[in-house]
């Protein structure tokens, strides 16, 4: 369901407040998270600015800015780390805005994520608002801004880049039908993260079931149509297909990013590592973490089919999916796990459309409650030792 709103005298106000709400809630969330941030970094004799766009990932984007893609760093157990496990387009984009501004090239990613996240919170409302209505679409938004690793939002890392991309090539997809557009950003999408399979293989869905419709009576338009299905498709994998070839070339190897993401200890197991490491809590000295762990993931698939319950869109279904299958069946690092999550947004339209029916000082109360855990856990997590 769609929201439509008629600009007259005297409704500018409720034509500009659909778009003004949901982004000030985003706003606000995170400022609370910053400004926690800021207020535990000062009691900790450290800086805020660093600690969002001078650690972990974030400094591996600014050498490949610094120096392009030639920097290894050997690990103490011998593997050879490589910036090309780092895909490109932020980098690109913190290169670009160095050059137009004074920023250097950590600041230029602290800026390019804070509009991409306003960018990823306003696609999120369209998209679910478009389907669900406008107070399931806020209440999703809330959500995302506050999960308990939202502070990454806040970050010179590339899920808000990510996310924005992803949630406006859906709704070119599924809402506007813009081929070409959804091809061009889900090719944008496989250039930032390499879960950028997920967006394009949800805009082939979409195509597909465009393409099925053609074949309805009835429909009419056949050959122009097919066309513009036909170009966004081919665009959409162009992008993670370019640099994972790019990778291989520099490599000498056609399977070279497999490669490099193996020396990270990033591969696709089907989740075995993961389960071993759960098990090795549950039967080791904390086994309330494990416990915890494994009660995590069975709510996280709990939603996956709520979703699904839920009649979502197929091409969300398919995105959601991959999402979470890539999170939870790789032998990456498993505190990253929550951040890879991320972008898995439809999943929280369940959580968001029982919100929407519930009491609006009681929906707010939880919104309010999460974002206040949201900011205590987002400074303690930036203060650890261990990335994100």
């Amino acid at each position: 369901m769609s929201v439509r709103m008629t600009i007259g005298p005297g409704r500018a106000p409720d034509a500009v407040r659909p778009v003004l709400l949901p982004l000030a809630v985003f706003a606000g969330i995170r400022a609370l998270c910053l400004a926690v941030l800021a207020g535990w970094a000062y009691a900790s004799d450290r800086s805020a600015r660093e600690l969002l766009s001078m650690r972990w990932d974030s400094l591996w984007y600014v050498r490949v800015v610094e120096h392009g893609y030639d920097f290894t760093l050997t690990a103490p157990d011998g593997r050879v780390l490589s910036d090309m496990a780092f895909f490109p387009l932020l980098p690109w984009l913190e290169r670009t805005v160095t050059a137009l501004t004074s920023l250097g090239p950590a600041d230029a990613g602290l800026l390019i994520s804070a509009v991409a996240s306003m960018a990823a919170a306003w696609g999120i409302f369209r998209l679910v608002e478009h389907f669900y209505g406008s107070r399931t679409a806020l209440f999703t938004v809330a959500l995302w801004a506050a999960l308990p690793v939202s502070i990454v939002q806040s970050m010179a890392y590339s899920e808000s880049l990510f996310v924005a991309l992803s949630a406006w090539a859906l709704y070119a997809a599924t809402v506007r039908r813009n081929w070409p557009l959804a091809g061009l950003l889900a090719s944008l999408a496989g250039l930032t993260r390499p879960v950028g399979l997920a967006v394009t293989a949800a805009v082939w869905v979409a195509a597909a079931l465009a393409w099925r419709e053609l074949a309805e009576p009835g429909a009419s338009g056949h050959s122009a149509a097919r066309k513009r299905i036909l170009l966004g498709a081919a665009l959409a994998p162009l992008g993670a297909a370019g640099y994972i070839l790019w990778v291989g070339q520099r490599t000498g190897s056609l399977l070279g990013y497999l490669d490099v993401q193996g020396a990270w200890g990033n591969g696709f197991d089907g989740g075995l590592a993961f389960a071993r490491f759960t098990g090795g809590l549950i039967t080791g000295p904390t086994p309330f973490a494990g416990v915890a762990l494994l009660v995590g993931v069975l709510l996280l698939l709990r939603l996956c089919w709520a979703c699904v319950r839920q009649g979502q869109p197929l091409p969300w279904l398919v995105y959601g999916g991959i999402v979470v299958a890539l999170a939870l069946c790789s032998s990456g690092y498993f505190g990253s796990k929550p951040r890879l999550l991320m972008p898995a947004f439809p999943l929280l339209v369940p959580l968001a459309a029982a919100l929407a029916r519930t009491r609006a000082a009681a929906a707010w109360a939880v919104i309010s409650a999460a974002a206040a855990i949201a900011a205590v856990y987002g400074a303690f997590w930036l203060h650890g030792s261990g990335p994100p």
